[in-house]
C-alpha cells in the first residue's frame, strides 16, 4: 500500500484548501472549475488519505474539522512553494516596469502616509500603476487575496489571519480626539481619565473587516466595559469632523489623529492608562510571496512604515 504522502499531488492539495474555504462541495466545485462529482471525490480521497471526515455536517452547513483547518493552512503553504518551484526566477526593475498593484486599506492610514506611498512609486517606478480599494465589513479581502483579485493588504487586527504572510509596519499609540473646547481637554489636560471616557459619548467607525471588532471594543470587552457609541459612521475620515464640532470624542491611532489635528481645531489627548497600542501590518498571499515585484512593493510599504514609526 502507498504512503499517505506518496498520495497526495497539488490538485488534492489545492483540493482541500478550497473546500476548507468555501465549506460547500458545489461552491469549491464552481471555483476550481470542476464538476461537483469529481470534487466529491478528492474529498473521498483526502478523507482515505488523512483518516478524517475533514468536512462535517452542521445543520444545514458544512464545517471543517480541526484537522482540516490545520491541513489546510499547510496546503496553501504547499502549493505556494510548488508554485515557485515552477516559475522561473523574475527579475523586477523598477524603473523600466509596467506593473499594477492592488492595494486594500481602511481609510485610517493617514492621507500623508498614502501620499509618500504614492510619491516613491511614481518616483521609483513611474509606469506602475497603484490601485487602493476599501476595506469593509461586506469586503472578504482573505478570498481578494488567494483569488488574484487583490496583491496586498493594510490594516489593523486584534488577531490577524494565521494562514496569510504577515509583516508588521507600525506600532502606534491609541490618542483620544476630542474639539479644543471640549471640557476633558480644559486646562492643560493631556490623558483622558478610564472614568470620563467611559462616561463621555463617543464617534465609533463601523467594523471594517469580518468577524473582527476593533481593537478599543476587544480591550473593553475583555473587561466587561463598554463606551457609550452616541454615533456610528461608516468611514475613518468622518469622525475627525464630528469630533470637531460635537462634544463626542474619537479614539484612534496618534499618526492619524496628529494628521487631522493639523487640518481641524481638534485636541489631542492620551488614551486612558492601560488602553492597547494599535499594531498596522501588511498582509499578502503565498500566490505572490516569492514574486520580485511584490517583494519590491512590499519592501517600500515597509520602508515607509519604519520612518513613520521613527517620527512617532
Amino acid at each position: 500500500m502507498q504512503r499517505g504522502a506518496d498520495l497526495l499531488d497539488g490538485h488534492l492539495l489545492r483540493v482541500l484548501a478550497t473546500l476548507v474555504e468555501e465549506r460547500s462541495v458545489s461552491r469549491a466545485a464552481a471555483r476550481l472549475r470542476q464538476t461537483q462529482p469529481a470534487v466529491s471525490g478528492s474529498l473521498k480521497r483526502l478523507r482515505e488519505i488523512f483518516g478524517d471526515a475533514l468536512l462535517v455536517r452542521d445543520g444545514t452547513a458544512m464545517v471543517p474539522t480541526a484537522r482540516a483547518a490545520g491541513l489546510a493552512v499547510q496546503a496553501r503553504r504547499a502549493l505556494g512553494e510548488i508554485e515557485a518551484l515552477l516559475v522561473q526566477p523574475e527579475t523586477f526593475v523598477a524603473a523600466n516596469a509596467e506593473q499594477r498593484f492592488r492595494i486594500a486599506s481602511p481609510d485610517y492610514i493617514a492621507p500623508s502616509w498614502i501620499a509618500r506611498l504614492a510619491q516613491h512609486v511614481s518616483i521609483e517606478a513611474p509606469r506602475c500603476r497603484i490601485e487602493l480599494r476599501a476595506l469593509g465589513p461586506t469586503f472578504d479581502f482573505e478570498r481578494a487575496l488567494a483569488d488574484d483579485e487583490l496583491d496586498l493588504v493594510i490594516g489593523n487586527w486584534p488577531s490577524p489571519p494565521e494562514h496569510l504572510h504577515i509583516s508588521l509596519l507600525l506600532e502606534d499609540e491609541l490618542v483620544c480626539v476630542m474639539a479644543r473646547d471640549h471640557p476633558l481637554a480644559q486646562a492643560g489636560a493631556t490623558q483622558v481619565s478610564e472614568e470620563d471616557y467611559l462616561a463621555a459619548g463617543h464617534v465609533v467607525p463601523v467594523p471594517y473587516a469580518m468577524g473582527q471588532r476593533g481593537v478599543v471594543e476587544t480591550y473593553l470587552g475583555e473587561r466587561r466595559l463598554a463606551r457609550d457609541a452616541r454615533m456610528q459612521v461608516p468611514y475613518f475620515g468622518l469622525a475627525p469632523s464630528i469630533a470637531a464640532s460635537t462634544e463626542l470624542v474619537f479614539t484612534t491611532a496618534r499618526h492619524f489623529a496628529e494628521y487631522h489635528a493639523s487640518l481641524l481645531p481638534l485636541a489631542v489627548l492620551q488614551a486612558p492608562e492601560g488602553f492597547p497600542r494599535m499594531r498596522f501590518y501588511q498582509l499578502w498571499h503565498d500566490r505572490v510571496h516569492h514574486s520580485a515585484a511584490h517583494r519590491w512593493l512590499r519592501g517600500l510599504v515597509a520602508q515607509l512604515g519604519r520612518k513613520l514609526a521613527e517620527a512617532r
